[in-house]
């Protein structure tokens, strides 16, 4: 199979690393206020970004869309570890499937606080600007490079996820869950008063 990446491939594929990573930062946080600080007390009144992640469209069958977040980063931040490890074009292309429904769900989550919550929370929009980033970076990788067909490297798909990328995969799942959880932890443990 041949293949050739753009002459920057590598070093956008970093920056795109330090965007997902700000994305997942920046989800966790808002995860940790959904776990510490939600509900709020009786007789409190949201504004701004609390009004938002207060909303009734800030959950997904109970989940906050931060936690959903979170995710999602961890996801492509796991991804283009992978990518690094075996450098296999089906991971770069695979990613920009990944990374357009990320833009396509931030642009929905950006017209909800504009257009229905009437409240801007500064944290969703940095990581709505992190999504579309990624989803540029993306575009840019794959239309400076000479990549083959899905077809063909579907047919690869082995080269692309060897024992080593699986294994470095697992493992920055497991540290990002670790954090997730510790904040969710924080919450459940006793608070000497």
């Amino acid at each position: 199979m041949n293949y050739n990446y753009g002459n920057n491939v590598t070093k956008v594929f970093g920056l795109f690393v330090i965007v997902a990573f700000i994305g997942w930062a920046v989800s966790t946080f808002l995860s940790g206020i959904h776990f510490w600080g939600l509900p709020l007390p009786e007789g409190a009144e949201p504004s701004g970004s609390l009004e938002v992640i207060t909303s009734e469209w800030a959950y997904v069958f109970g989940i906050p869309l931060a936690f959903l977040g979170s995710i999602y980063y961890l996801s492509v931040i796991t991804a283009a570890s992978m990518w690094f490890q075996t450098k296999h074009p089906l991971i770069l292309k695979s990613l920009t499937v990944v990374t357009a429904t990320g833009v396509v769900f931030s642009a929905f989550f950006v017209y909800l606080q504009i257009g229905i919550i009437n409240e801007i929370c500064p944290f969703c929009m940095i990581s709505a600007a992190a999504s579309t980033i990624l989803f540029l970076l993306e575009i840019y990788m794959v239309k400076s490079s000479e990549l083959p067909s899905f077809s063909e490297l579907f047919a690869d798909w082995n080269n692309a996820y060897t024992t080593t990328s699986i294994i470095q995969a697992v493992f920055i799942i497991a540290t990002g869950m670790l954090v997730i959880g510790a904040f969710y932890g924080a919450t459940l443990a006793p608070i000497p008063t």
